[in-house]
């Protein structure tokens, strides 16, 4: 049989993962601030809804033994559209909060969904080879998903609010409803084009005594594993700066000069984002994959540590000139998503490093529960912090977070071979 290049799935399969995961975590941000709420109450309100990505092994194991996980992909994509949909309904109502944080969690629950089945597929219908050179390209098609999300979407937005006199619910409100029209395009993409490992196959004489005891061993075998404690607290805290940074940030750009924002439009915050930002990221995810399909994940970790946490010291230097030049404010997104597209593919790959062996999805899954879990709880106080202390004091408390990156970094021990393209 013929198989499907890599190429027409995988950069699709992760723009549709990262899609609602951005809209959840990134879009909701910019809406809820121009909707009047305080930066407190957004950061809390929206780190919650981290909780889908925290639990979902608590289902993962349905994933691996119910339906295949290709079923499961395009079930959750069109699930995913129809929560667009409803967030697109609720906005200009008396209700737009409460239906909107409702849908948004329909949202959530879906993408971690998605996330357990799009995860595991891609291990079975990638050689090791193969997963360790698309790491840095999947990392990237999610991330461009962010930048489209938080860039070209939002600049949409604000668009729709000059052509109807700032009329904000409306605004987002068709914002939405066209994502809708993208979402369920890429459903009808995937059900046609996904390809059908022959190891993506439901488990047979499945019942309730069966799933449970996968699920207990799931568990055990997770934390038998060699350097688990180093694993964990790897990744804990390889994240847990930018769990502060990542929502006060987009907040930053787009508050108010009086408050200590740089008081960018919805347009211009746009701009920055889906041009430079994509540019960067790109440049960096590519390039971190091709250096570790190259000399494996061991030879690059340190680079890539240094590259996913200095280059937050931009956000210490915007806060403090308030540049009013966009090309300055280009460059210092264009260093920052560089830094992260490089650095954080030594993340993405040492997951699949931790979860080799059998369970390999389940434990995945709660790999990148507990990278969930390291951006949802400094998320649920970045908000009040950043409001208590201003946005100066607050990007060098993000700084000094830094330090834990390396700490837990130097705990690692990783096999020197892992990565690297085998020799014929």
């Amino acid at each position: 049989m013929k198989k499907t290049n890599p190429w027409s799935w995988v950069p699709t399969l992760y723009f549709a993962e990262g899609l609602p995961y951005v809209a959840v975590m990134t879009i909701s941000l910019v809406l809820y601030k121009q909707l009047g709420l305080s930066n407190a109450e957004i950061t809390f309100y929206t780190s919650w809804l981290y909780l889908p990505w925290v639990i979902k092994p608590l289902w993962s194991p349905f994933i691996d033994l119910i339906k295949t996980k290709r079923w499961w992909i395009v079930s959750m994509e069109l699930l995913v559209g129809a929560a667009f949909g409803g967030v697109a309904f609720t906005i200009p109502t008396q209700f737009w909060l409460q239906g909107t944080l409702f849908f948004f969690w329909v949202m959530a629950f879906s993408s971690a969904t998605h996330d357990i089945a799009a995860d595991g597929y891609y291990m079975l219908g990638l050689d090791e080879h193969q997963q360790a050179w698309f790491v840095g390209i999947r990392s990237t098609f999610y991330r461009l998903a962010t930048i489209f999300g938080q860039g070209v979407l939002v600049m949409i937005a604000g668009n729709l609010q000059v052509i109807y006199r700032n009329s904000i619910s409306y605004s987002w409100s068709l914002m939405f409803y066209g994502v809708t029209g993208l979402f369920i395009a890429l459903w009808l993409w995937h059900s046609a084009i996904l390809p059908r490992p022959k190891e993506d196959a439901p488990r047979e004489d499945v019942n309730a005594r069966t799933i449970w005891k996968e699920f207990v061993n799931t568990i055990i075998t997770f934390f038998q594993k060699p350097q688990v404690v180093a694993g964990i607290l790897f990744m804990l805290f390889y994240r847990m700066p930018e769990g502060l940074l990542a929502k006060v940030s987009a907040l930053f750009l787009i508050d108010a000069a009086h408050n200590g924002g740089m008081g960018l439009s919805p347009q211009e915050y746009g701009l920055v984002q889906g041009t430079v930002g994509v540019i960067g990221l790109t440049l960096g995810g590519i390039l971190g994959g091709i250096c570790a399909g190259r000399d494996g994940l061991k030879r690059w970790l340190w680079p890539m540590v240094c590259a996913i946490t200095l280059p937050d010291i931009v956000y210490v230097y915007l806060s403090y000139a308030l540049p009013e030049s966009l090309l300055v404010i280009n460059v210092c997104v264009f260093i920052e998503q560089f830094g992260y597209g490089f650095g954080f593919t030594a993340y993405m790959l040492y997951l699949i490093y931790y979860s080799q062996g059998n369970f390999k999805t389940s434990h995945y899954a709660l790999c990148t529960a507990f990278m969930a879990l390291s951006m949802m709880i400094p998320g649920l106080f970045a908000g009040a912090l950043q409001e208590s202390v201003g946005y100066r004091a607050f990007f060098i408390i993000v700084m000094i977070c830094c330090a834990i990156t390396f700490v837990v970094t130097s705990f690692l021990k990783i096999d020197p071979h892992f990565g690297k393209k085998e020799n014929e």
